[in-house]
């Protein structure tokens, strides 16, 4: 999840950049359409603003689109294509009533009042500047109030408005105490309604008062109208000369207009008439025919230019909507591989992802594979020690049951031994008796007494006591003497008889006792036995018989 959400803001933050980017070009573009428009290239300009409008427009940045399209208007107000310059005024109208501050209203109907005021449609121009100076209100807004009072002034003096004119003049320098360029425009319109008052000699001394402060290139239409202002005052005190000179000035001026010559020659040949100079009167009555098809050369010319502009923007506006398909087309292009890039990216993050997490998966069941085998390795150690210890309890049991059982034997064999010794001794008793008696006379004489003698030596004879005694021994001593025969089977009974009381562990004196022969001739049958059997000679007779 955290590599989706990275990545989108990643996109997300350079789509931002490059728009911010893209929008200052377009406040570039504007300023220096405006910069084209005051250089009085028209067409430059226009072809300028046009582009940038189109940009603001396809990226709905309204602000800017109300900047390109007041502009526009400006543009052709100058080049005095009215309809057209009210057209775009209407259209940024537009643009600030649905999308912008209250200010970009007042700014484009304020220029929308001028336009009207140049038709002469001050009915219009008034509707429009009172839209303006009520929004500034609303707005408080100190210097537009003292602004489009001046402009209300101006157009209410053109209307012959008088105390009209003079209450929105009284506002205006109430609010314009700090703004001086305005404040001498709501003097010279204080000065024309002064005329229209007939005070021209206060007309005249406010005029004089702010005319070396309108010497500037900026305020030449202020200036101009000012000389215009004195000699229509010269004019009302009889003072026609001084009013000709004032007219001419403002006739030399650089900056001043056809429609200002128009009205200065008209002026002049007013002038000159009232003075008798008729020729000079007819001259520049001619010289207002002259201006006049001046000023339709130059509209017409304008017209044609305004045309010539409008094809060529046309032409442009076709060009520029192929260059935005186009755009358009690469831009999905551009945006399909930034996808593309942004999905194998995600693609490769979410393979890596899953090659750690399968890492790590592997990694735990190696872990846990480890500890069962630990586990079960321990297990076999407890198993092993607990089968060990069973072991050495069984082995223990075991050892100690042989050595029950050996005991046993060997007391079942001691036993034995001492029945055979019991017996032997008592045998060895009776035979000693019977000798005796044997020497007595009177029982020699006795032949039934030397009968019975005899029959009891036969009797001693007799096997049947010892064949006893090695049942016994078979039974105390399972398949000793079954091994012993397989093993050496050239023993003889006597020998095997010997082996046996060996096997009891019974000293020679015992043995030779038992088979009434002396030590030396039982350590003698020991040696023959051991060399019949094959054993070496320093064998240990006892243990080799106890291994069987």
């Amino acid at each position: 999840m955290n590599y989706k959400v990275f990545f989108f803001l990643i996109l997300s933050f350079t789509a931002f950049t490059l728009k911010a980017q893209t929008a200052e070009e377009c406040h570039k573009m504007i300023i220096e359409g405006i910069e084209e428009m005051n250089n009085k290239n028209h067409a430059r300009s226009l072809e300028i603003l046009t582009k940038a409008r189109n940009l603001a427009e396809e990226n709905n940045w309204s602000r800017h689109l109300f900047l390109a399209t007041n502009n526009i208007g400006a543009n052709y107000y100058l080049m005095l294509d009215y309809g057209e310059a009210l057209d775009n005024y209407l259209e940024a109208y537009k643009i600030a009533l649905k999308e912008l501050e209250p200010n970009y209203e007042m700014i484009v109907l304020n220029n929308i009042a001028i336009l009207y005021s140049k038709e002469k449609r001050f009915d219009k121009a008034e509707e429009y500047f009172l839209k303006a100076y009520d929004i500034a209100r609303e707005n408080n807004d100190s210097l537009k109030i003292g602004l489009y009072s001046v402009n209300l002034a101006t157009v209410a003096n053109e209307q012959n408005e008088i105390k009209k004119a003079d209450k929105y003049l009284d506002i205006s320098f109430n609010y314009l105490k700090k703004a001086p360029p305005v404040l001498l425009q709501a003097s010279i319109t204080k000065a024309q309604n002064l005329v229209l008052k007939k005070q021209y000699e206060t007309a005249k001394n406010i005029a004089d008062s702010i005319l070396p402060q309108l010497q500037t290139p900026e305020m030449s239409e202020q200036r101009i109208s000012t000389y215009m202002l004195l000699a229509s005052v010269y004019e009302k005190q009889n003072n026609p000369n001084r009013s000709i000179e004032y007219v001419n000035l403002a006739i030399q001026d650089s900056q001043s207009s056809i429609e200002t010559r128009i009205d200065a020659f008209e002026k002049l040949s007013r002038l000159y008439r009232s003075t008798g100079n008729i020729d000079m009167a007819f001259s520049y009555k001619d010289s207002v025919v002259m201006a006049k098809d001046s000023l339709n050369q130059v509209k017409n010319g304008k017209l044609f230019e305004n045309s010539r502009i409008k094809f060529e923007l046309q032409n442009y506006q076709n060009e520029l909507t192929q260059s935005q398909e186009k755009l358009k087309a690469e831009r999905k292009m551009f945006y399909m591989i930034i996808g593309g890039i942004i999905l194998l990216i995600i693609i490769t993050l979410w393979a890596i992802r899953n090659y750690y997490v399968k890492l790590k998966q592997r990694k735990i069941i190696a872990e846990n594979n480890q500890k069962i085998a630990e586990l079960e390795l321990e297990k076999q150690k407890n198993d092993k020690l607990i089968l060990e210890q069973e072991l050495n309890e069984q082995s223990a049991s075991a050892l100690q049951e042989k050595e029950r059982f050996d005991i046993e034997i060997e007391a079942k064999n001691r036993q034995l031994a001492s029945k055979a010794l019991s017996i032997s001794t008592r045998n060895e008793l009776i035979e000693n008796i019977i000798e005796s008696l044997s020497l007595e006379s009177e029982i020699r004489a006795n032949e039934n007494l030397k009968r019975k003698i005899l029959d009891l030596k036969n009797q001693l004879k007799k096997e049947s006591e010892w064949d006893d005694f090695f049942t016994h021994f078979e039974e105390v001593n399972h398949g000793f003497l079954k091994s012993l025969k397989e093993n050496h089977p050239e023993l003889t009974a006597n020998d095997v008889r010997y082996l046996s009381y060996v096997y009891m562990n019974l000293t020679s004196k015992e043995i030779s006792s038992l088979l009434n022969i002396t030590v030396e001739a039982c350590r003698k049958r020991k040696e023959r036995i051991i060399k019949k059997m094959n054993l070496p000679e320093e064998v240990d007779l006892y243990s080799y018989l106890s291994g069987i």
